[in-house]
């Protein structure tokens, strides 16, 4: 072809063109966000709505029935579900994925302004959030003291943490598990109040009535204005005591101290903290649905290595699970499997052609088309996550084939006592269209992949465009780079080394053995047919045999890196606890399926050394 002629002319302008490759592929690589999987994830939209005391099927009729039916005229929305508990009320509300989430949100809350009114004045007001109410935290952080208590815990954590992590790029909302907040508690005596001719709706109703802060007015004169505020607020326990909460018989005042026992004490003792049997309080930080896990967790790091300078002595901010540590492994992985497919098709490469400048060739190809498919993906807005690093470790051994059919036909020709020159200009011209033809046929086998409806087609979108684009920029390669090294390689003339030689007399004799039993084959149709039914018929009972799934089962999280010891961490009612040592970690990995088992076992080796 023409442009490989160029390309063994002017050496120049063929190394500029893979060299201007490599250099906006890295560029491009540089950019490109790191995610475990290609962005599925629809936008959601979460409403949650605190109601103590109330019972599941008064929360569903008094909040949830109602915050539907307002929210339900939203533009975009796919599925809207409901879960409805004692005290609580938990919407999700997930919309098309071309909807943006911060939009969506500004949607819900402006629905859920309207509708605040027609509320149990007794329930908290609705939270949205820009997360999945069921979805876990990515990263849960411990903080404990030596000098404060778990109250001080709390408010210190309110007052100058929970702020500092909600405001990161990508975190939706920030959870205090064992979080125990300031609250004047009033444990009544019934036989008092009886006594006194009373009931528990006369302390509430005092309550309500007294501990309020209402606006005075303000005094005016022709120099001055006064602005008035009355202290009608309860702030100690001896001001709760002293409350009236009614008339005896005789007249004389009733005083809540009289009937009850006052105390400052935490707002709820029915969840606990601990790490490695220290109390302390849980962080957990959710991210947005579509937001970068990966971005987020080292965005917390780093906010959290900022933090630690200013947090009061004897007090510790550390990480206790990280479910961030699993993608970057598993990257790594598959990045490992990529540099080891590589290195073995250089070596299959070398063991067939015998020499190592003809190695060299299409050795310099494979990191070039790799390198390249990133601009594609840049420019497309795709990720660096496992499918597409799984793309680039197939293409291997695709973007090698052009590089090596056209070396091979140049080295054909040389042997044949070609000059290296003249070999490279007419053994590419010779080979070029069966090299563009080879490369639209794979690029016409992957590239529909990425345009399935549905989860799959969003799922393998960025793997079928990656292959592709590494295929394509190979078969530009291949008739530009591969000519021209080679006539620069070759010179001196073309040579195989003894093992080539030994290899070309095995594939001879493997091809001699081949043909022997093609031809008894032959004599014998049937039996090759009946072989080929049978085959397919053994294939279509596994098919229906083997399970089905969309992608295999992941574990949801693994311990934080091996230089932070890992953590105890007990929230809320899940009581969810993560490896008390990284050494049980990797005797259980592989003896359980998924990452609770593991906890389990953690649990259960935490306890055994407790006992010994």
């Amino acid at each position: 072809m023409k442009i490989s002629a160029v390309s063994v002319k002017r050496p120049v302008f063929a190394a500029v063109i893979s060299l201007m490759l490599v250099i906006l592929g890295l560029l491009s690589a540089s950019r490109l966000p790191v995610r475990e999987l290609p962005d599925v994830e629809a936008p959601i939209v979460s409403i949650d709505t605190n109601y103590v005391g109330a019972a599941a099927d008064v929360v569903e009729t008094k909040i949830t029935q109602v915050i539907e039916d307002r929210v339900a005229g939203l533009e975009g929305i796919t599925k809207i579900t409901s879960q409805s508990t004692d005290g609580r009320s938990s919407i999700n509300i997930e919309f098309d994925p071309t909807r943006s989430v911060d939009e969506a949100a500004n949607d819900v809350r402006d629905r859920v302004a309207r509708v605040v009114g027609n509320l149990p004045p007794e329930a908290d007001p609705p939270e949205v959030g820009k997360v999945d109410f069921g979805a876990d935290p990515i990263i849960w952080l411990v903080l404990s003291s030596d000098t404060m208590n778990v109250l001080e815990l709390t408010d210190f954590a309110e007052r100058e943490l929970v702020d500092r992590f909600s405001v990161l790029p990508g975190v939706a909302r920030v959870r205090m598990g064992g979080a125990r907040r300031y609250a004047m508690r009033v444990w009544i005596d019934r036989e008092a109040l009886a006594a006194r001719q009373l009931t528990v709706a006369d302390v509430e109703a005092s309550l309500r009535r007294e501990n309020v802060q209402l606006p005075a007015g303000r005094l005016e004169s022709s120099q001055r204005e006064l602005t008035l505020r009355t202290e009608t607020g309860l702030n100690s326990e001896q001001e709760f005591r002293d409350l009236v909460i009614g008339r005896g018989a005789g007249g004389y005042l009733v005083r809540l101290g009289e009937v009850a026992d006052v105390r400052l004490a935490a707002e709820n003792e029915r969840t606990i903290s601990r790490t490695n049997g220290v109390p302390g309080i849980s962080i957990g930080v959710e991210q947005i649905s579509k937001a970068n896990t990966l971005e987020v967790a080292r965005a917390v790091r780093a906010e959290r290595d900022r933090i630690l300078p200013d947090l009061p002595e004897g007090t510790r901010l550390q990480v206790n699970l990280d479910r961030s540590v699993y993608i970057e492994s598993s990257m790594l992985e598959v990045v490992k499997a990529l540099l080891i497919a590589m290195v073995l098709v250089i070596a299959v490469i070398y063991l067939f052609l015998g020499n190592l400048r003809a190695t060299l060739v299409p050795a310099v190809t494979i990191p070039v088309s790799i390198i390249a498919a990133f601009i594609v993906m840049g420019a497309l807005g795709f990720s660096i996550n496992t499918l597409t690093l799984l793309g680039l470790v197939l293409a291997i051994g695709l973007v090698v084939d052009d590089a090596i059919v056209v070396l091979e036909n140049i080295y054909r020709r040389m042997e044949n006592g070609e000059p290296a020159l003249i070999a490279s200009v007419d053994g590419s011209r010779e080979i070029g269209f069966a090299v563009v033809a080879t490369t639209m046929v794979l690029v016409a086998v992957f590239l529909p992949m990425s345009f399935l409806s549905g989860n799959v087609g969003k799922l393998f979108r960025e793997f079928g465009f990656t292959i592709a684009a590494a295929v394509a920029f190979s078969s530009l390669v291949a008739l530009t780079l591969t000519p021209m090294m080679t006539s620069k390689l070759f010179a001196g003339g073309a040579h195989r080394s003894r093992m080539a030689v030994t290899v070309d007399d095995f594939f001879q004799r493997l091809s001699a053995w081949y043909d022997r039993n093609l031809r008894r084959a032959m004599r014998r149709p049937w039996f090759v047919i009946g072989g080929t039914f049978a085959a397919i018929a053994i294939a279509a009972v596994l098919l229906r045999v083997l399970p089905s799934e969309l992608a295999p089962v992941g574990r949801p999280g693994l311990p934080v890196r091996r230089h932070e010891r890992p953590r105890k961490v007990l929230r809320s009612s899940t009581w969810t606890a993560t490896c008390a040592s990284s050494k049980v970690w990797r005797r259980s990995r592989w003896r359980q399926a998924t990452w609770y088992a593991s906890a389990r076992a953690c649990r259960a080796a935490s306890a055994a050394r407790a006992a010994r």
